[in-house]
């Protein structure tokens, strides 16, 4: 279907925009004898992966997996499972079981006591079910006394947690390209959702909270009108759209092109994702870990998810996918250097299902 100027506009401005992230990662160097490890381009993950693991959600608790992750190697759906009944289940179901040490619900009694003794802003921790462990970084604005403590807090805990310097500092920072705009700051859009025959776009909670009316250019007509943002503990918003406008649900390739958006899921550690941000357009990485809780200076965001996606000022609320999937709502980061970035996302499952909206 051939678009017109207008829907061109719309989709630039408000498909594949900014984000809350780090201080450029090239101004920091890494510290710490921890590296961070190469990122590794992702497997792709299919429809297939998707459906075993939300059925594999209905039956198995938290005390029988610690999570599922994509073989880097065959492509495999891996679930851990700390048993042979919840192995049996996984079989049945057409994954491949792992048999790990500790399951979901003991990674998250280790991550209630980081929380607990070790939040410091500038830190964050998530599941990584292909190590089986809780996955903790430090950025560089983490002084050696803080380092200290939350090093002291994870020797505590074992083998279950490890801990990694990251380059950058985490951050607010809203900059970039075309975006959308409110009350004095510049923020992006992630994804177009519908109920009924109304309109709305996603965005980050903490863009949603600057204003409550927001337009395609700076000083421009208002398109939309803010009805609900979240931010900390989450970080997403909903904007109506308020000008007559019906755009497509498509995201913005920076090339020419769009990629259609028709589903919605979970991200699985190890698959390939894209970013699409108005200040580095698309960017590509791969999922390292869930539930992850990110401590930045403003507050804490929790249930997010971290990639190796590079970012910068001005991606915020941009949009994290996988073919026409929709995973994410890009939050922040910690810069990037080289081609490893630290993208976080807040998954897009949540608000889809709290606002009651679908991508489309």
């Amino acid at each position: 279907m051939r678009r017109t100027l207008r829907a061109r506009i719309l989709l630039t401005s408000l498909l594949a925009l900014p984000a809350v992230t780090l201080a450029p990662a090239a101004a920091h160097a890494a510290s710490g004898p921890d590296p961070v490890p190469a990122p590794g381009p992702g497997i792709a993950a299919s429809a297939g992966h998707y459906a075993i693991q939300a059925k594999l959600d209905g039956i198995l608790g938290g005390d029988d997996t610690a999570g599922s992750y994509l073989d880097p190697v065959t492509g495999e759906l891996v679930v851990t499972v700390t048993d042979s009944n919840a192995a049996d289940e996984v079989r049945a179901s057409g994954a491949r079981a792992e048999l790990v040490q500790r399951s979901t619900t003991q990674l998250k009694s280790a991550m209630k006591v980081l929380e607990n003794r070790a939040k410091i802003p500038g830190t964050s921790w998530g599941v990584d079910p292909s190590s089986n462990q809780v996955s903790v970084e430090a950025d560089t604005s983490v002084d050696e006394r803080e380092m200290a403590r939350l090093r002291s807090v994870a020797d505590g805990l074992g083998a279950a947690v490890r801990v990694a310097r990251i380059p950058g500092v985490l951050k607010r920072e809203v900059a970039g390209g075309d975006a959308i705009y409110g009350g004095g700051v510049r923020c992006s859009a992630a994804f177009n959702v519908a109920q009924g025959a109304d309109r709305y776009f996603l965005t980050a909670g903490h863009c949603g909270n600057v204003s409550a009316s927001w337009a395609a250019s700076s000083g421009g007509a208002a398109i939309g009108t803010r009805q609900d943002s979240r931010f900390p503990t989450d970080d997403f918003a909903l904007i109506r759209y308020t000008d007559g406008s019906n755009p497509p649900g498509t995201v913005d390739l920076y090339d020419g092109t769009y990629r259609d958006i028709t589903s919605a899921a979970n991200a699985l550690v190890g698959q390939a994702i894209q970013k699409s941000g108005s200040t580095t357009r698309v960017t590509s990485g791969r999922v390292t870990a869930v539930n992850v809780t990110v401590n930045y200076s403003d507050g804490p965001v929790y249930g997010m998810v971290r990639t190796t996606a590079c970012s910068a000022g001005g991606d915020s609320g941009g949009a994290h996918f996988a073919g026409g999937v929709a995973l994410g709502i890009h939050s922040g980061s910690a810069g990037c250097s080289g081609t490893a970035g630290s993208a976080i996302h807040q998954p897009v499952l949540e608000p889809l299902s709290t606002y009651g909206v679908a991508v489309y």
